[in-house]
């Protein structure tokens, strides 16, 4: 990686409850009062950030893209838009399928504005306070999409920047040409991060998922990058023992769920609390995203900012030292 670049993340998006929630079942399995009073249950315990995307949830057999945008935004007008709260939208996609069909060059400056004006007509919003790329795509170069974006930025639409699944090579890139232009950098990352680390060949930059390995964690380190953290608990892989999957399956994973059970009877807390913890206690700063359609899971989620963990907690739960 070329020399780090800082980033400078926003006061404003320095919520208060540093878990944030993630809305991918709104619009399909959380819908009107429910959806509403799960944002009203999150908000009053400090939660300001709620996370979406152009395509949510496009793969549910009662979905549709766009449709957790939709959904996100009748519930906040059926709870009065509190004062405070802030959206995190993603767009800039690959093609989905029949679901969702998209073009080949789909960071281009026609897509991504499309792709804008959607979220923001689904949300009934003037301006998106986070807005991610959703994937990233090598063909095009990084000077070309931060100067694209930046003319949302000057146009209102959009407040601040974020990349999702994005390697950390390819945000320094961007955010080195956007400083040496003056001009808005990327200021957070989104990608999937847990104590289970997937058996996936590690990516550099393309419309693949990407995730924090111990390389990515040190350019994040470098570049004082916030983090926000999808999967926390590998999508309930390390909470579960019954669960399989097959990018968890390894013998150093299976051995970090087993410590994580260990180490939450231990603590009195469950494991999922636990796991977010690791995350919460982490060098950079990190912003763990979970979903939920259950208050009861709402609650114990949220109480993980009451675990505490100590250097040695950490180095054990990663290599039981």
């Amino acid at each position: 990686m070329e020399t780090p670049v800082v980033a400078h993340y926003p006061a404003e998006l320095q919520t208060t409850n540093p878990i944030w929630y993630g809305t991918a079942e709104f619009g399909t399995k959380i819908r009107g009062k429910l959806a509403a009073d799960l944002i009203e249950q999150y908000y009053a315990a400090g939660g300001r950030m709620l996370d979406t995307a152009h395509c949510y949830a496009y793969w549910a057999s009662d979905g549709e893209a766009g449709c957790s945008e939709k959904a996100l935004g009748a519930a906040l007008r059926r709870v009065g838009e509190p004062e405070g709260i802030l959206i995190a939208t993603k767009g800039g996609h690959p093609d989905g399928g029949k679901k969702y069909p998209r073009p080949d060059k789909y960071l281009t400056a026609a897509t991504i504005e499309r792709d804008i004006s959607d979220s923001l007509e689904r949300l009934e919003r003037e301006t998106i306070d986070l807005y991610y790329l959703h994937r990233d795509d090598p063909r095009v170069p990084a000077d070309e999409i931060i100067s694209i974006l930046n003319a949302h930025i000057q146009a209102g639409t959009i407040k601040h920047l974020g990349a999702s699944n994005w390697s950390a090579e390819r945000i320094n890139a961007a955010n080195t040409y956007a400083v040496k232009n003056n001009l808005v950098p990327f200021v957070i990352s989104q990608v999937q991060w847990s104590l289970s680390v997937p058996n996936w060949k590690p990516v550099t930059s393309g419309p693949q998922n990407t995730f924090v390995n111990a390389e990515e964690k040190e350019a994040y380190a470098a570049m004082e990058m916030p983090v926000a953290a999808y999967s926390p608990t590998g999508g309930g892989w390390l909470t579960n023992f019954d669960k399989v999957n097959g990018s968890f399956e390894t013998p150093e994973n299976l051995a970090r769920r087993e410590r994580l059970h260990e180490l939450a009877k231990q603590l009195n807390a469950t494991p999922a609390q636990v796991a977010i913890a690791y995350l919460l206690y982490q060098p950079i700063r990190t912003y763990p995203i979970f979903a939920t359609s259950l208050p009861e899971h709402m609650t114990e989620i949220l109480d993980s900012r009451t675990i505490t963990l100590t250097a040695n907690d950490l180095l054990w739960l990663e290599a039981g030292e």
